[in-house]
């Protein structure tokens, strides 16, 4: 068995998921970065969930045998560079897979003055026009495939996202209201990217059962007390009782720790290498 890890579920399933970059791994011949990568396979297509800050994906996929040549879509969850600035190296590598991209993505100026002020736009490569696929709204890609585009905030949003601001007409930073954040709904699973607009409102604005959630949770730790993450654990396990939740990248570890406690084996940590049939 290879060391990296895989995650067991129903064998009959047609539909599994390889996490190519995060912040993690469990196998030291794999790279990590500040960044997410997830290739996708449902029965019908091949889904790239973000491309990470850099090549490393790639170099990833080529260690684990993943060939991205089969992929037919990228899905882009938002502007920030560590889910967009790889895009460039696909690029060269595939040349069929439509871009899945908020427009406001595609022409926002993203800035995080976490620390210190600094920029987390990349420089977008030019793509022909009929592989760009600008979603402004919600939209059905295929059958049992959904867009979901301007999430409503109902919900608690993460604190982190106080850091982080957008460049207006005025170059004067804002607050961030990412509106150029989308998920991926396909087939159950729903993809949130870093959940900047908060796990629950996502969940909230998906009209479609979901069995599985995968993708960041923006919980840093030291952001969200210890009483906060318990709370949102509890209304997960509460109101999702039949949804498994896969999560890493910009989730903290004391924060996992915290809502782990409390969702048991109903929530996983993954990291470079891991394998999951749904």
């Amino acid at each position: 068995m290879p060391p990296w890890h895989r995650i067991p579920f129903d064998d009959t399933s047609t539909m599994h998921f390889t996490v190519l970059t995060d912040n993690r791994t469990n196998d030291s011949r794999l790279l990590t970065e500040h960044g997410l990568s997830i290739l996708l396979k449902t029965e019908r297509h091949h889904f790239l969930l973000d491309t990470g800050a850099s090549d490393v994906f790639v170099r990833n996929a080529e260690m684990l045998g993943v060939d991205l040549d089969d992929v037919d879509y990228v899905f882009l969850s938002h502007g920030h560079n560590d889910h967009v600035g790889g895009l460039r190296y696909f690029l060269n590598l595939n040349q069929q897979a439509k871009v899945i991209v908020s427009p406001a993505a595609l022409s926002g100026k993203f800035y995080s003055k976490r620390n210190s002020l600094h920029s987390i736009t990349t420089a977008w490569p030019e793509m022909a026009r009929d592989r760009l696929v600008a979603t402004s709204q919600t939209i059905q890609v295929d059958k049992g495939i959904h867009v979901i585009a301007h999430i409503p905030h109902v919900h608690p949003m993460p604190k982190g996202n106080q850091y982080l601001y957008v460049q207006d007409a005025n170059e004067e930073y804002v607050h961030d209201d990412f509106c150029h954040e989308q998920a991926l709904y396909a087939e159950g699973l729903l993809f949130t990217g870093c959940a900047h607009s908060g796990l629950e409102n996502i969940l909230a604005a998906c009209p479609w059962p979901v069995h599985t959630v995968v993708g960041g949770f923006h919980l840093i730790d030291g952001q969200e007390t210890r009483e906060e993450l318990m709370e949102l654990a509890l209304r997960l396990k509460t109101n999702y009782p039949r949804t498994q939740f896969h999560t890493s990248h910009c989730t903290g570890d004391k924060a996992f720790e915290v809502m782990k406690s409390i969702m048991s084996e109903q929530l996983q940590l993954f990291s470079c290498g891991t394998i999951a049939q749904i």
